[in-house]
């Protein structure tokens, strides 16, 4: 598809960001973040409150980290093509690839396009008795041109030595006398910015979340007021909440339609209006096309309802319904038969509840039968929707436009760790693809 001739904001895609990138006019964005999965060899769980989903970049470097290389070259020379000259890129990684990075980004920006390699230090996670623990990320720096914007920032202002973060105030330790400038001194290249911690304000319940303050600093440096700020890998949004916090106009990209619809919440929380997604499931077709989980967390958003509270799988329940909680369990398949009504007649007993509901893309003749059968028999109600009911607004529980967290359903609060479903878990919910060890580290992934 060939590139459009102008450039629309205040948009969420849900798309391959390669794909949209390359319908994107040249020279037409100010400042660009990238955020991707990092080479990490582990499955990445984005955990809701009450449910999980396998998210959309999961393992697929099984190359090595020359396929992971080339796999973000391709976008890289995108986001080169699409920067105006004025123009700046922040990559965001770890020490997982940091190094191969910086020459891809060498090869496709110019060496002498380098700015800074940017050490981002924090104070949770990465400890070990066998290495130094690893407390830092790397953010990779490049200017379009020469002619790159740049706001020169300060340290924050000290007094006696004293500074403080979200955990509170804390000495410095340097030595020697701190400079009293009112302003502070000029930014160096390493910033100490706490995480978001399991008791941050900020916290949604992402774990690859990123701190605002961390994004403050990258979009005050490098744009300004009414600029244009991309993310192409946007998470959970923080490089959107921050530049429009900061006056700027703002473009992100997701794959996940979980994450797009989390963005959108989260863009209306911070006073965005005219909030337009493009790419989101409305057809049979591209909801039989979602992974298992997305698919899920569509129809239970759909219906307004909450998460089951317990593992994936457990008692045959994926969801809730408002208000009553009444159990619904979700099939991402056609022509569901009378077995599935009748496991789940004992699912809906077992909860106490005299009410439930299957939702599938079709039922069989032996379904409606089975339903009919449980409610003469023994009262219980199971009422089979089917996605086309929920596309056309015809379920009761189905608000008109609703969609994912909107738009006024409470994103539900971060499940704690002890109920999450494993890597394995979730693998196995998602097609049955081997699981591989996960290595344990915080923060990674998607801001």
């Amino acid at each position: 598809m060939a590139p459009v001739g102008f450039l629309e904001t205040s948009v969420i895609y849900c798309d391959d960001n390669l794909h949209r990138l390359a319908q994107f006019p040249a020279e037409c964005v100010d400042l660009i973040y990238l955020d991707p999965p990092f080479f990490s060899n582990r499955q990445y769980e984005v955990i809701w409150g009450d449910e999980a989903e396998v998210r959309s970049f999961e393992d697929r470097w099984e190359g090595g980290i020359h396929v992971y290389v080339e796999w973000m070259r391709e976008r890289v020379m995108e986001i080169q093509r699409v920067l105006k000259p004025t123009g700046s890129v922040y990559l965001h990684c770890d020490w997982h690839a940091s190094h191969y990075l910086k020459v891809m980004m060498d090869e496709v920006f110019g060496r002498d396009h380098f700015v800074n390699e940017i050490v981002w230090c924090y104070r949770s996670g990465g400890a070990s008795q066998t290495r130094f623990a690893r407390k830092h990320d790397i953010l990779l720096f490049y200017g379009k041109s020469p002619k790159r914007s740049f706001n020169a920032q300060h340290t924050p202002y000290v007094m006696g030595g004293i500074m403080e973060d979200e955990k509170g105030p804390y000495q410095i330790q340097y030595g020697k006398r701190v400079d009293f400038n009112p302003q502070g001194a000029l930014m160096p290249d390493w910033w100490e910015i706490g995480i978001v911690s399991s008791v941050s304000r900020e916290r949604l319940g992402y774990p690859t979340q990123k701190p605002e303050a961390l994004l403050e600093r990258v979009v005050r440096a490098s744009s300004n007021p009414g600029d244009i700020v991309l993310d192409p890998f946007a998470g959970c949004g923080t490089a959107l909440v921050v530049a429009h916090q900061l006056g700027r106009q703002w473009i992100g990209i997701h794959i996940s339609p979980t994450a797009v619809g989390l963005m959108k919440w989260r863009m209306q929380k911070v006073g965005a209006t005219d909030i337009k997604l493009v790419g989101m499931p409305v057809t049979e077709a591209q909801l039989r096309a979602l992974k298992p989980f997305e698919f899920q967390n569509w129809v239970i958003q759909r219906m307004n309802g909450t998460h089951s509270p317990r593992k994936s799988g457990d008692m045959g329940i994926d969801g809730l319904s408002f208000m009553l909680h009444e159990p619904i369990q979700v099939k991402q398949s056609s022509g569901v038969g009378r077995n599935v009504v009748d496991n789940f007649e004992t699912a809906v007993k077992r909860a106490g509840k005299n009410k439930g509901y299957i939702v599938a893309f079709s039922f069989g003749k032996g379904a409606y039968e089975e339903a009919a059968r449980v409610k003469g028999a023994a009262g219980l109600t199971i009422e089979l929707l089917t996605v086309a009911d929920l596309l056309e607004g015809k379920a009761d529980l189905v608000t008109p436009d609703a969609g994912l967290f909107g738009p006024d359903l409470p994103l539900p609060a971060a499940r704690g760790a002890e109920s999450r479903p494993s890597a394995e878990e979730l693998l196995a919910s998602d097609g049955g693809r081997p699981a591989r060890a996960a290595e344990k580290r915080e923060p990674y992934g998607s801001n």
